[in-house]
């Protein structure tokens, strides 16, 4: 199934919810149907920008992931009803994030127990790859401080791995205007970033 089918599925259970039907089972049949699409999704912002979760101890599975993140989207469209494509995947991502946050904050506060041998006295050493680092920061800081047209089609290419066709089709724009969003993005983060020696994490801002 290709995305635009994808996408026209996802508009008509958007559409049928703002309707006087039972929420929850439209709800369930939505993300059922988006299914591949939010599978996606969740593996390439976890690979991209939190593969540190993907480590022990954690080791965790982007279907891990996207269990946590559905379970978030059926409490939270309860109330909410996004009622475009664009304004559900910006939901999709939004928990996704959250879920993902929530994971690194509680990792960064788990007290490091190590036995008292050698090889443990250097372990803290190794493990502070799993705490963020200064520059880690200041790029989801940059990112974050982006426009919004700017860092929505930021962040459904360069972090969701979504094509320009694909992110054009879920904002309802051209695929001219991502890719000038996209350059736009590239170049603000740019300027962010050029005293930072931008970490690997998949993010990295290359200049225009």
């Amino acid at each position: 199934m290709d995305a635009g089918q994808t996408t026209a599925a996802v508009q008509r259970y958007l559409d049928a919810l703002a309707g006087d039907q039972p929420a929850e089972p439209i709800v369930r049949a939505l993300l059922d149907r988006s299914v591949v699409r939010l599978q996606a999704l969740c593996r390439n912002l976890l690979y991209r920008q939190y593969r540190r979760l993907t480590l022990p101890p954690l080791n965790l599975e982007p279907d891990e992931l996207l269990s946590s993140v559905v379970e978030r989207l059926l409490k939270a469209m309860r109330s909410q009803r996004p009622p475009t494509v664009r304004q559900f995947f910006g939901l999709v991502n939004q928990h996704m994030r959250w879920e993902l946050n929530d994971l690194a904050r509680r990792l960064d506060e788990r007290p490091v127990i190590c036995p008292l041998d050698e090889e443990a006295v250097r372990a803290p050493s190794l493990s502070s790859a799993s705490s963020l680092t200064p520059n880690h920061r200041r790029v989801l800081q940059a990112i974050e401080g982006l426009p919004d047209d700017e860092r929505e089609v930021f962040g459904l290419v360069r972090v969701q791995g979504l094509t320009h066709a694909e992110a054009a089709e879920v904002i309802g724009v051209s695929m001219k205007t991502v890719q000038r969003r996209l350059n736009r993005a590239m170049v603000l983060l740019w300027k962010a970033l050029e005293h930072v020696r931008p970490p690997q994490t998949g993010l990295e801002v290359e200049e225009p």
